[in-house]
């Protein structure tokens, strides 16, 4: 990472962090509180029922109330990443940002506790009393050997599980890599001679849990700084280096190395040498794990071993060993059955899981994001962390371990239904929208920031540009840009490119396309040439057309109208269709998406019914099953004027062309959300859950409608457009009020729908411009 890009890294970091309600997390009530009465049920005097039943039997609390959900993140702070000992209070950011990934991986609710203290009897004596509160407790970021120490007496003064990520999330998913690695490579676990490098936390629950997958103590040579761990060393031990020392007779890395099966680095960068991997025996595995530089880079290991089956920590090489695969879908499980502790058999079950998962079919939007058919073996051995079957199949391998292994409080029941509850926790937009990110980093773009003087502009080009998404195009004078660069003291513009409108190359090409387009409009040639000259957006518009970049992004100093009109001038909705704006309202339990929020302010109802079955396609490629409400005041004839008559009009359309998703309506809105109403009420309905696609009555009702909760719903949702949808090359329009980041996801759909549109001509044998 270069010190511009990292400059501009932390600066969004500390923007993102400060921005509304500062932090990470907050708390929402789970029960309505608006009336007296709610109030009088949330707390006194009707919160006593549940207390004195509590008080008769303790496990009822995972009935009453939210202690089967919630898990503490605890912490002293003394090992926060790789940043050292920065005390409790500096983690925060840290614990609140795993309490997150708790939440979005597997709709765990957790909460950090920051506990100000070194002294491991202190730490233990704090969390043990706030035990009762929590399902389970996370430890993270304790250093060694405190963390043995720590982990070990709260399990053994607990009843709720109790996992430092550290330790054991590292070595469950080293194991499940290890598992699908032996199996690639015929060799067997009782056989192989395996070095580990490093000997802190995570090393040793990595050398613990392979020893109890069956591999023999002394074919385990564990490495520290000072050398082999032998039987006999007194330099530098503690009792957990002791338990693992091997009868061996190396005494260096480099020693314990030659003829080893297998590799694990836990330590720093560059301690293996390409000389040191060539000494290993046929067909090694590397997992060269040290972050952010392994210890032996992948080409390096590649080059001394053609053979080697290699993963790293990274991101950005295959076969990436990433905790985020185990810890949040481990405490899901554990959590489901009112687990008592988190033990070896769940851990295994976790690793066993996770290596079949990655010799099963992956399904084809997570090939569609990497850019490529991901299927196993040597550089696919570890599920891809945005993969949509780990909420469902880690989760019931560890709760069916904690059943079989007597630590289960409540049984998993009907598994199907319960593999059900799970793939139901989590709404599928969250991933879609990363692997749109993920194929984006992939495949990246040239896309067109056209309002470039804008500081919100130029800064979301820096952020699309670090985050790999492809080449920026800024239209700007370059001077301003430098300029606006120094002012926020965001580093230069290498990677952006900078086009000046006025004395661009392509201007003579440009405005000849826009005369033959406009020339019958009442528009002059030297009208063309000033709007080339002079919009930005017709610019940028041009150049998209012609293939000169791949999309544009636009919006942030003039109205939507505007730039609207600026696009039209140089690019045609789809033939056979028109366009239309959608949006996505995001929240904690649902996506809904709401069409048309942008475009068409007056259409029939075959235009409308058009609008409905390319909104479910957009839903459906966002991860969604597609529940088509068609939207009015009016629910199944109860008014009989213009506007509802217009509505069930579109539903007939609908009807007619035999429309393969499901659809309703006409539906006040209440019953299209609702879905016990409306089978309540109208138990003939087609649909078989609540509406997700509204297809409302009119342009103003469906703007106004996304706009309100934008603004009233706070941070309990997420509006996500409108995202234009139809036009023949790829364009969107962010609010005048955008921030960096809706910019740049605005940038990432317009980018995303450029591969779409290359792929969809490629497949009809079209040969389509891409810049």
């Amino acid at each position: 990472m270069t010190d511009d890009i990292k400059r501009n890294l932390d600066a969004e970091a500390l923007a993102f962090h400060m921005q509304g309600r500062p932090g990470k997390i907050s708390i929402l009530p789970t029960k309505p509180l608006t009336t007296q009465r709610d109030l009088s049920l949330a707390y006194s005097p009707g919160v006593a029922a549940p207390c004195l039943r509590i008080e008769k039997n303790p496990d009822e609390a995972y009935d009453y109330t939210s202690r089967g959900n919630l898990v503490a993140v605890i912490s002293n702070g003394t090992a926060v990443l790789g940043l050292g000992d920065l005390g409790a209070l500096a983690g925060k950011p840290v614990m609140e940002g795993k309490a997150v990934l708790f939440k979005r991986f597997a709709d765990v609710d957790a909460i950090d506790l920051e506990v100000d203290t070194r002294d491991p009897d202190a730490f233990v004596d704090c969390v043990k009393l706030l035990g009762p509160s929590f399902g389970g407790i996370n430890l993270e970021d304790v250093k060694a050997p405190e963390c043995f120490m720590i982990e070990q007496r709260l399990r053994e003064l607990l009843d709720i599980p109790v996992f430092h990520d550290d330790q054991h999330g590292t070595a469950i998913i080293s194991a499940a890599g290890l598992i699908n690695a032996l199996d690639i490579t015929g060799k067997s676990l009782k056989d192989i001679k395996l070095v580990v490098n490093g000997a802190g936390a995570a090393a040793i629950a990595c050398v613990e849990l392979i020893k109890a997958m069956g591999v023999p103590h002394d074919n385990v040579v564990l490495c520290d700084s000072k050398g082999v761990i032998y039987k006999g060393r007194e330099q530098s031990m503690n009792q957990w280096k002791s338990a693992h020392a091997a009868e061996t007779k190396d005494r260096t890395l480099a020693e314990a190395l030659r003829g080893a099966d297998c590799f694990w680095g836990l330590s720093v960068a560059d301690a293996v040498t390409p000389e040191m991997a060539k000494s290993m025996a046929k067909k090694p595995i590397i997992f060269a794990m040290a972050n952010p530089n392994p210890e032996i880079r992948p080409e390096a290991a590649r080059a001394a071993c053609p053979d080697a089956i290699i993963a790293t920590g990274r991101s950005d090489y295959p076969n990436q060993i990433n905790n985020v695969l185990g810890f949040p879908y481990i405490f899901r499980g554990a959590l489901d059955v009112r687990a008592r502790t988190i033990n070896d058999a769940m851990k295994l079950a976790a690793a066993r899981a996770l290596a079949e998962l990655a010799r099963q079919d992956v399904p084809d939007e997570v090939d569609a994001a990497y850019g490529k058919r991901l299927r196993y073996g040597p550089d696919y051995i570890i599920p891809v962390p945005f993969d949509p079957r780990l909420i469902v199949e880690i989760p019931t391998a560890v709760a069916r371990a904690a059943v079989e292994s007597g630590v289960a409080r409540k049984p998993i029941g009907d598994e199907k239904a319960f593999r059900g509850s799970l793939r139901a926790r989590l709404d599928p937009t969250a991933d879609t929208l990363e692997l749109i990110f993920t194929r984006l980093r992939n495949s990246p773009r040239r896309v067109v920031f056209a309002e470039g003087e804008e500081e919100r502009m130029i800064r979301a080009a820096l952020a699309f540009r670090d985050a790999g998404y492809g080449t920026p195009v800024l239209i700007a004078r370059e001077e301003v840009v430098k300029e606006s660069l120094l002012q926020l003291g965001l580093g230069d513009a290498d990677g952006v490119e900078i086009h000046n409108a006025r004395k661009s190359q392509h201007n003579a090409r440009y405005t000849e396309y826009l005369f033959k387009r406009l020339q019958r409009k009442g528009v002059l040639l030297r009208d063309c040439q000033r709007m080339v000259n002079q919009q930005r957006n017709t610019f940028a518009a041009c150049m998209v057309a012609h293939g000169d970049a791949d999309a544009l992004v636009t919006g942030l100093s003039r109205n939507f109208a505007v730039c609207w009109g600026d696009i039209q001038k140089a690019i045609d909705p789809r033939a056979g269709g028109s366009a239309f704006g959608i949006s996505m309202c995001v929240m904690p339990e649902r996506t809904i998406f709401v069409a048309d929020t942008a475009i068409n302010s007056a259409i029939d109802a075959a235009r409308m019914a058009e609008i409905a079955v390319r909104a479910a396609g957009f839903a459906e490629r966002m991860g969604h099953t597609p529940r088509v409400g068609i939207i009015s005041y009016s629910t199944f004839g109860q008014m009989d004027d213009e506007r509802a008559r217009f509505m069930r009009e579109t539903v007939k359309r609908l009807e007619a062309s035999g429309a393969a998703f499901e659809y309703e309506g006409e539906m006040a809105p209440d019953v299209a959300l609702n879905y016990d109403l409306m089978k309540r009420l109208y138990p003939f309905t087609r649909l078989t859950g609540p509406a997700n696609v509204l297809i409302m009555p009119s342009l103003q009702t469906a703007n106004i409608a996304t706009k309100l909760l934008d603004k009233l719903a706070g941070k309990s949702a997420t509006v996500i457009g409108p995202l234009l949808q139809g036009m023949q090359r790829p364009a969107q329009i962010v609010p005048m009020g955008a921030t960096v980041s809706e910019i740049v996801t605005a940038a990432a759909f317009a980018a995303h729908e450029a591969i779409m549109v290359e792929e969809k001509s490629r497949a009809a044998g079209k040969v389509v411009k891409i810049a």
